[in-house]
């Protein structure tokens, strides 16, 4: 075993913070690295150490492998933190960590290929025996071939990247005649954003339910999952809001696709904390979607009804330790939910909000937990991800947690830019989600509901403002042609001023 003393974090905002506080509880230093834009923020504060990286594109920061073993070796850290996103799962990254003798917190190189190609990955997961989505084996050739293919599956159909995530070289194909269209974009967005241009078809699930299963594997053969996570509530396949447990799930399902998450980690001898996410039907007929090889920025409700801490672990098994729970030891309490708050304008098309913060009050109280890095004064750069922080609310059951996720987002308050907590106050209102009853249409379903209207808001600021003027005007009159009318003076004003010090 291996004991880990320092670690370096290769990442920013929320994430570094959350993970530099478990390294803390843990006696391990922390270093942090930062771009131009991102001098002043928290994290750089919070670690033991902070260095300089580059300019504040992420192509010059945060994805600069080289820079970052640099400062890795020069500080003398004995592993790389990736959290999620930029280098998280890089196998070129995660190769020159071990290259340079420095432990990568996340699984091997080759898992992180196999993976993160969605063919290599479906056809691993096809072999270990667990269903998937209907489509190609391979890669795509043509439109000719897509004509094939439909013939055999049926309409609609998904065209995805090969080396895709976040919703990036995707098209939804419902009629013929987008065929050539949607595999060219496909393959452009593809190219463009991953490098890659292969993209390959899946049948597309009309009412899909996106649950997702935590797993946690040690390098002695150990498997174990942690549950479920429900995550259908997305915007353009951006997870909003997640919470767990799932209300669509059965005993018998939770069980059945448990099983199936294990099993899929082990089939490619998976070592580290992570996802193995799926779709589930209206008839819970599930099929695996992807294996995310990382932490997940949803994992905090996962910690929050299983009491583990999934940053412990993950160092813990980068150690080389026996992982310490049994799949009979875990079990969910109570209800978790996950709201992610985002520096954008929801009432004019989400567009981003960087700048200033004036002010801001964050919900405390029993069962709240806030995940953030922004604070008075800090101003949010235009470079990276809208993400400000996630609001993380526990209660006894579902109800409790959603009641209390509602007084927590009337109680976060921030000035200065604009956010998404209105937008996520309406979803908790919402009688479809308060029902659970919802999948990844939720919110071009309840579109109307959730968008504020301009005219409305407009209209009603006007009949205030105007209902304010004709009351000053009233009492001017009144002051002007009789003083029994005039503004009340407040009596503290005739009390002397007594000094108690």
């Amino acid at each position: 075993m291996t004991e880990i003393k320092k670690i370096l974090i290769a990442n920013r905002g929320e994430i570094a913070i959350r993970i530099m506080r478990t390294c803390r509880e843990m006696n391990i230093e922390t270093v942090a690295v930062y771009s131009e834009a991102d001098r002043t923020s928290l994290h750089v504060r919070y670690a033991h150490e902070a260095y300089f990286i580059g300019k504040a594109p992420s192509s010059e920061s945060y994805l600069n492998v080289e820079k970052i073993i640099e400062v890795a070796k020069k500080c003398g850290a004995d592993a790389i933190h990736p959290g999620y996103g930029f280098l998280s799962e890089n196998a070129t990254f995660a190769r020159r960590c071990n290259e340079e003798g420095i432990i990568f917190i996340g699984p091997s190189p080759e898992v992180i290929v196999q993976m993160g190609d969605k063919i290599q990955a479906r056809a691993a997961i096809i072999k270990a025996g667990i269903p998937v989505v209907p489509g190609t084996p391979g890669s795509i050739a043509d439109e000719h071939e897509v004509l094939k293919v439909i013939q055999e599956i049926k309409l609609p159909i998904m065209i995805k990247a090969a080396a895709g995530g976040g919703g990036k070289g995707m098209r939804l194909i419902k009629k013929e005649s987008e065929i050539v269209s949607a595999v060219r974009a496909a393959r452009s967005e593809a190219l463009f954003a991953f490098g890659n241009d292969s993209v390959y078809i899946e049948k597309y699930i009309t009412s899909p339910h996106h649950i997702e299963y935590q797993i946690l594997a040690d390098q002695h053969g150990n498997v174990i999952h942690l549950f479920e996570r429900e995550c259908s509530i997305q915007r353009r396949h951006q997870k909003m809001v997640e919470e767990t447990p799932s209300p669509l799930m059965t005993p018998e399902l939770r069980k059945k696709m448990g099983e199936s998450a294990v099993k899929a980690a082990k089939a490619v001898n998976y070592t580290g904390a992570g996802t193995i996410e799926f779709l589930v039907d209206n008839d819970l007929n599930y099929y695996f979607l992807e294996m995310n090889t990382r932490l997940q920025v949803e994992h905090p409700i996962t910690e929050r009804v299983t009491g583990v801490d999934l940053v412990k672990q993950q160092i813990k098994i980068a150690q080389g330790e026996i992982l310490e729970y049994k799949q009979e030891d875990l079990y969910q309490r109570g209800h978790s939910i996950e709201c992610r708050i985002y520096a954008e304008d929801p009432d004019n098309n989400f567009i981003p909000s960087p700048g200033k913060i004036y002010k801001i009050s964050e919900p405390l109280g029993l069962g709240v937990r806030t995940d953030g890095y922004v604070y008075e004064g800090y101003e949010i750069p235009i470079y990276y991800d809208p993400m400000i922080s996630k609001l993380i609310i526990w209660g006894k059951n579902r109800d409790e947690s959603i009641n209390r996720m509602r007084r927590a987002l009337y109680e976060y308050k921030i000035t200065g830019i604009k956010t998404s907590i209105k937008y996520l106050e309406r979803i908790m209102n919402n009688p479809n989600f308060i029902a659970g009853k919802y999948d990844t249409h939720f919110i071009e379903d309840n579109q109307e509901q959730l968008t504020e209207n301009p005219e409305r808001k407009e209209f009603s600021d006007m009949v205030i403002i105007a209902a304010f003027i004709d009351y000053l005007q009233k009492i001017s009159s009144r002051q002007e042609n009789n003083k029994e009318f005039a503004l009340p003076q407040s009596r503290w004003k005739k009390i002397p001023y007594i000094n108690h010090f």
